[in-house]
């Protein structure tokens, strides 16, 4: 059960004072332990995809308007198509909140097209919607304007917000997407009962810096 967690797992480092040395072990952990993907910050990219590129298991995660989503979708189309060239091969990217706070929801669907265009055929992509921010409604209207939008994967959260993930919102997100769309749980995963409770709520991929504590059974101190 444990390397079937593993791999679905994206090991996870996205703080701003990340070092090349951090990403390196990032890196080497997840070759160690077979996760999903290594989920990383645009500018960490290329060094990723150069360390993973006998290692065709892992993936190259990297996040897309993070961690905010108030960039345009011209921009965030570029910072996808840029992630890409660099080797990319998932892309996370955080709507537009505003806009789906305020019912502008055609807004919404451009800034997940805008994305799932730029990536078309070359990588996935997971939409942040933000759970803590949201209304139940309102985690609705995102999941089905991502579903709508072409999006493979619906995702809770940045880590960087008011909150993470939790069960109800997984099992939530789950309930409106249907079998075929992923569903992504991240921040606030730090042990393996917590990825196990995700994974039985629908989840099929967790996002956590805390994956090789989760493989080995402890508890870490933080996650993001």
């Amino acid at each position: 059960m444990t390397q079937n967690i593993a791999g679905m797992i994206d090991h996870t480092l996205l703080k701003a004072d990340a070092t090349r040395e951090q990403v390196e072990k990032l890196v080497s952990e997840a070759k160690q332990y077979s996760f999903a993907s290594v989920c990383i910050n645009p500018t960490w990219v290329r060094t990723a995809a150069e360390l993973l590129k006998d290692t065709p298991k892992v993936k190259v995660c990297t996040v897309i308007g993070f961690p905010l989503g108030a960039t345009t979708p011209e921009s965030k189309a570029c910072e996808t198509r840029n992630a890409i060239e660099n080797g990319a091969q998932e892309v996370d990217m955080v709507i537009n909140i505003g806009a789906l706070k305020g019912k502008q929801y055609d807004e919404v669907e451009q800034d997940i097209r805008a994305v799932v265009e730029a990536a078309q055929g070359k990588a996935l992509v997971k939409v942040i919607i933000e759970t803590c921010l949201l209304t139940d409604e309102e985690k609705v209207k995102a999941c089905e304007l991502s579903v709508k939008a072409g999006a493979d994967y619906v995702k809770t959260s940045t880590g960087f917000s008011t909150g993470g993930a939790t069960v109800e919102d997984i099992a939530l997100m789950r309930k409106t997407v249907g079998p075929t769309i992923g569903v992504k749980a991240s921040g606030g995963v730090r042990s393996r009962e917590d990825a196990l409770a995700m994974i039985e709520a629908g989840a099929t991929r967790v996002g956590a810096s805390s994956g090789v504590a989760i493989c080995k059974g402890e508890v870490a101190k933080s996650d993001y």
